[in-house]
């Protein structure tokens, strides 16, 4: 047991309960003591199996190369009581209680972690063959599929899709992706950006069809609108993910559009003493004038210091952090910083066909956000260039053989 626990005082007697066992629930609950919380923190997981990472999952856990994704956490040694495979199932904001399968539990604190959940695909349930590739299960389940190099096909083309494409030609397995839209990556990026990405599929033996809508899922095919049928012995539907939220309803927690938690700038919801952080969460960004929505890891990663530091009592800065994601598919290293949302000129550094390239958005003539194809030096400086607004000149910033940073005015 952690030293902290044993303290005594009003803090040490204030309870918080974290719902959600993904990295942002494990982050703040690690935060919460490194920040000196001495009170009981108590960690509820919906799956049975010890906190994981999720990146892996597409990637080494998938492809067998790793058995698990674990946190390297000791949660004993922190005093963080865990309670896995135990879901949440309401909220009771006047007796201050969760409640969950097994009774309520009580909390001074409550803090929402509980993710996103993947978008269905309409009648595809119940049928045989057809996977989702969200959980530590959904890839023990992918695995032997990969092994036996089956013919897939994999419905979206966003980034998971790629992912989970790239992962089955590793294995030796024929791949078809569908895409109802006209190209990869539709409401992600713009269509110029997107395009030089379509080639990829090709360049890795994946065959990848736009305005391609699934009318039907059959045992060993998928048959698309237009009729023709794909022979498939396993589906993997990657169209999209959703704030984990149905659970609230009721407790009068504010969601937004999205169905997500509708938090402030210090990730505080509209109940008191109860925080959201991560991918089921949105927050006012001051930096980009508007409400984002990030399902990424690295908000995951960067929200629960601000959560925790509210909790200890102190006044952090508000959360407005530059995000960042990253996607490892056909063969390439994908990288984004910012949010380019209400960017007003877009430009190029090096020749999208080719291996390596850039892409820059600028707003009133500072940088918003970049997007790195094989080229993290630009990801990391224009990271950094974002985050002070710095003035850029545009034509040195397209001149892909000179630093990023040195296009900085």
């Amino acid at each position: 047991m952690s030293e902290l626990t044993q303290e005594t005082g009003p803090a040490a007697r204030v309870r918080v309960v974290i719902v959600g066992a993904g990295m942002a629930g494990v982050q703040t609950a690690v935060a919460l003591r490194e920040q000196g919380f001495p009170g009981s923190v108590t960690l509820i997981g919906a799956e049975p199996h010890q906190p994981y990472d999720r990146p892996p999952l597409s990637k080494a856990v998938l492809l067998g190369k790793a058995e698990s994704s674990a946190f390297g956490v000791d949660f004993e040694t922190l005093g963080v009581q865990l309670r896995l495979g135990l879901e949440a199932t309401g909220v009771r904001p006047a007796s201050r209680e969760l409640d969950t399968a097994e009774g309520a539990v009580p909390y001074d604190v409550l803090v929402l972690a509980t993710g996103a959940e993947p978008v269905r695909l309409p009648g595809a349930e119940g049928v045989p063959g057809v996977h989702l590739l969200r959980t530590l299960d959904d890839a023990e389940r992918l695995r032997p599929v990969l092994a036996r190099q089956h013919d897939i096909v994999v419905v979206g083309a966003g980034w998971i899709g790629a992912e989970f494409a790239t992962a089955a030609r590793e294995a030796g397995c024929s791949v078809t992706v569908v895409e109802a839209a006209d190209r990869p990556l539709v409401g992600v990026l713009p269509a110029e950006v997107a395009a030089p990405m379509t080639a990829w599929y090709a360049d890795s033996g994946a065959s990848l069809r736009t305005h391609a809508r699934v009318e039907r899922v059959e045992p060993g095919a998928v048959v698309l609108d237009d009729g023709s049928r794909l022979p498939a012995g396993a589906v993997v539907v990657g169209i999209g993910a959703r704030p984990a939220t149905s659970w609230l309803a009721g407790s009068g927690i504010e969601l937004g559009a999205h169905r997500e938690v509708v938090a402030d700038d210090h990730l505080r919801t509209s109940l008191p003493d109860v925080y959201a952080v991560g991918d089921c969460a949105s927050f006012p960004s001051g930096r980009y004038g508007e409400r984002l929505l990030v399902h990424h890891w690295d908000n995951a990663l960067q929200g629960p210091r601000t959560v925790a530091a509210n909790i200890v009592g102190e006044t952090p800065a508000p959360y407005d952090p530059v995000p960042y994601f990253w996607s490892e598919q056909f063969g390439r290293f994908v990288q984004y910083a910012g949010h380019h949302g209400a960017a007003d000129a877009l430009l190029w550094r090096g020749d999208p066909a080719g291996p390596s390239w850039s892409v820059c958005w600028l707003r009133e003539g500072r940088l918003v956000a970049v997007l790195a194809v094989g080229r993290p030096r630009d990801l990391a400086q224009g990271r950094r260039l974002i985050e002070s607004g710095t003035r850029m000149d545009p034509v040195l910033l397209t001149d892909p053989s000179r630093p990023l940073k040195t296009a900085a005015v």
